[in-house]
């Protein structure tokens, strides 16, 4: 006789606990949706009923705001950066991995110490040297390199020339330690028999980096993708403070402009806008959310 073994279920507390964690995860989320679709008299009260202003909130931040503008700066900044830290970041781990060189522990190291420093308190150095003008000439820039004195005084006398233009946005974010860290986590997992057969082959560093490992790497790339995609269309400080014409503006500074307009601030239409900001970022994690899972937890198993 083949007893039946009783699954035992959770006690009810846990879900009490659970479905508590999720009103108050959920209900930010809930209370934008229904202020977004309110005028400017009812926004102001505490009513949580559904309104009927969404079309006109909407039509008002898209044509008087130039939401579409600020939204299609920051889709274009967010597909190129991480797309550029994918690419550099392959590269980059590639490199750690299969190649052999002096020194790779500590090149690693470097890159890894560089995730302790966030960009606000870089962001000093970074703007002048993303502003400052270049080098008039090679005999300039190696009077100042050569000369200790300058060099201290004045550590980042040249720069790109790049202010108040997109590649300002973009530059200084095309490269990722964590993208590194977590292709080098990836690639650390894959047999070297793999790459050896490959060298049998008759195949080169390239080919194997195309053909077998970014194969390999797809629930990676869809984490690094989401994460990346998620960080820059979130960024304000660097965009706000680089950029200094609307056209260029990110999504995120346009929101402020809507809370920054007039003498009070319009709660209708902050709400609406916040909405309209979280779509492609929704869209894109929806997307990508197995591939998120696959690779988070192939990284956090190494």
């Amino acid at each position: 006789m083949i007893s039946k073994l009783k699954t035992k279920q959770d006690p009810i507390w846990i879900h009490v606990i659970l479905l508590t964690a999720v009103f108050f995860i959920t209900f930010p989320l809930f209370f934008t949706v229904v202020k977004s679709t309110q005028s400017l008299v009812q926004v102001t009260t505490p009513s949580l009923r559904i309104g009927s202003s969404f079309g006109s909130n909407l039509a008002t931040i898209w044509n008087e705001y130039h939401m579409h503008t600020y939204m299609i700066n920051s889709l274009f900044y967010a597909i190129v950066i991480a797309s550029g830290k994918i690419i550099l970041s392959l590269f980059a781990a590639n490199a750690l991995v299969f190649f052999k060189f002096k020194g790779k522990k500590i090149v690693f190291g470097f890159i890894i110490i560089t995730l302790m420093f966030p960009v606000e308190i870089l962001i000093l150095g970074l703007f002048s040297v993303v502003s400052n003008a270049p080098a008039s000439n090679a005999v300039a820039f190696f009077k100042w390199f050569l000369n200790p004195v300058q060099m201290f005084t004045s550590p980042v006398a040249f720069g790109f020339g790049m202010g108040d233009t997109k590649a300002a946005v973009v530059f200084p974010f095309l490269a990722s330690a964590t993208g590194v860290f977590l292709f080098r986590q990836h690639f650390l997992s894959i047999p070297v028999s793999i790459c050896d057969a490959a060298k049998m082959d008759g195949t080169n560093s390239f080919q194997f980096l195309v053909k077998i490992l970014i194969p390999m790497s797809a629930n990676t790339i869809g984490a690094l993708t989401l994460i990346q995609f998620v960080y820059v269309w979130d960024q304000y400080i660097w965009p706000r403070i680089i950029i200094q014409h609307n056209s260029a503006q990110v999504i995120q500074v346009g929101l402020n402009a809507i809370m920054s307009a007039g003498d009070s601030i319009e709660w209708n239409l902050v709400m609406t806008g916040a909405l309209v900001t979280i779509i492609p970022s929704l869209i894109v994690f929806v997307l990508l959310y197995k591939a998120f899972m696959s690779g988070y937890a192939l990284s956090s198993n190494k």
